[in-house]
């Protein structure tokens, strides 16, 4: 890093230190309401800029990269890997949204100059921004350069419009400019289609379906009309329970003769398992569950496997042992990714894809426990990149510091297992439970 971007970061950390001590001193003199509002907006306006200098930032930094690595002969389709995954871990997110920044602020820079002027003016959110740029994704340099002068030129304008408004003026543009491209972007995105789940608070869940508008308006018309069916002969339950009820029997066959049964992966203390300890257990695929929970999964489950794992006294890491393979053998990789939980990449949380080693096996690794870590797709094929290294460290769980190629290291520790503080250490066991529960 040169001086002049030291000295810039140290300022800007500088600004940073200053805001945060705004309004801790109980003297400071009490500004009016009015004031509070304005220094709202001007906080909201610095904001914006500040994003978009981050932004701005971003796409010097991809440029730069990829111009090293051209350098240094990598070929043409590796030369951007590993860069938004850099980007972040600067910004303490996952690569997912790494990947969303650098490519807004690349088209920002690039091809839509009005909306980023409007950017670093303040007078842009960076969601905002990200709207018109997905809005204009089909169109040609052209098309989209044309957009971006009919509703960024003028900031006052476009800061006066809300966001559905600015989605259909540029989709009305877009239509207008090229409908074909429009129309065959609407083709690609039917591809998209998928159904994902995430936790929700109060030990429920997300699940979603990414799906086309007909289809999607069709099945929800279709819950709505059910529900409302069975509420006008008096059934008790809300209509959003109904609805959600009925989307599960009708997907799983539940009450059906030929219902097919569901496999669920469960780790539970021994203390929790057998009522002694209200320990959260945790849910492979899920997370965290309450300890009676998973007693309720155990004892309504068709069946149950059971399968002892060891805990480490004192430090709370998974015992395995190390294996003479190049690949990690079945077992050790349920143990990792039971351990690793999710990526473990900082701020990623996505599902674990690939367990890899830490150090490679070129470079002397073991194919074992301590030399193993979870990873998602994307982050095992960054770390690949030129420049990234990875090693174990000590720790009081299993922990990996990962060195980028500008020099910032990060350190990544596995969660606790699902035991409780006061378990005595002498011996701890969990148990790994297949369960296959009714559908």
């Amino acid at each position: 890093m040169s001086r002049g971007a030291a000295l810039c970061a140290s300022m800007i950390s500088s600004w940073t230190r200053a805001l945060s001590e705004i309004g801790g001193d109980p003297s400071d003199a009490d500004p009016s309401d009015a004031d509070r509002i304005d220094q709202i907006r001007a906080l909201e306006e610095l904001t914006c800029a500040a994003q978009a200098v981050q932004a701005s930032l971003a796409a010097d930094f991809d440029a730069s990269q990829r111009e090293r690595a051209a350098a240094a002969g990598v070929p043409a389709q590796r030369r951007g890997r590993g860069i938004a995954e850099q980007i972040a871990l600067a910004r303490r997110e996952s690569p997912h949204r790494g990947r969303q920044h650098l490519g807004l602020a690349t088209v920002l820079r690039n091809e839509m100059p009005h909306t980023m002027a409007a950017f670093r003016a303040g007078r842009l959110t960076e969601w905002r921004a990200t709207l018109l740029a997905r809005e204009t994704a089909c169109l040609s340099l052209a098309d989209r350069g044309e957009v971006d002068r009919s509703l960024s030129a003028d900031p006052q304008r476009l800061e006066a419009m809300g966001d559905g408004e600015l989605v259909g003026a540029a989709k009305k543009l877009a239509y207008a400019l090229d409908a074909a491209s429009f129309v065959a972007r609407r083709r690609r995105a039917e591809a998209d289609r998928r159904v994902t789940i995430r936790p929700a608070p109060d030990v429920m869940s997300h699940l979603s379906a990414l799906l086309p508008v007909a289809e999607g308006v069709a099945l929800f018309a279709a819950l709505r009309t059910h529900a409302d069916g069975l509420i006008a002969t008096g059934d008790p339950r809300g209509r959003g329970q109904i609805m959600a009820d009925t989307l599960v029997q009708r997907v799983t066959g539940r009450g059906a003769a030929d219902a097919q049964p569901v496999a669920v992966n469960l780790v539970v203390s021994d203390r929790s398992l057998l009522g002694d300890d209200e320990c959260a257990a945790y849910v492979e695929g899920y997370g965290p569950v309450p300890a009676d929970l998973a007693r309720e999964l155990v004892s309504s489950a068709q069946s149950a496997s059971l399968r002892r794992l060891y805990v480490k006294p004192g430090t709370g890491d998974l015992v395995a042992v190390e294996s003479r393979s190049r690949r990690f053998p079945a077992g050790l990789v349920r143990l990792i990714r039971l351990r690793d939980q999710t990526c473990r990449t900082p701020w990623c949380d996505a599902a674990v894809r690939h367990v890899d080693h830490v150090e490679s096996v070129d470079e002397g690794g073991a194919t074992s426990a301590a030399n193993g870590q979870g990873l998602c797709e994307g982050c095992n094929y960054a770390k690949q990149a030129p420049g990234w290294r990875a090693r174990p460290s000590s720790g009081r769980r299993h922990t990996v510091t990962t060195a980028t190629p500008t020099g910032h290291t990060y350190r990544s520790t596995a969660p606790p297992p699902p035991v409780s503080r006061g378990t005595p250490q002498s011996r701890v066991e969990l148990f790994f439970v297949d369960l296959v529960l009714a559908a």
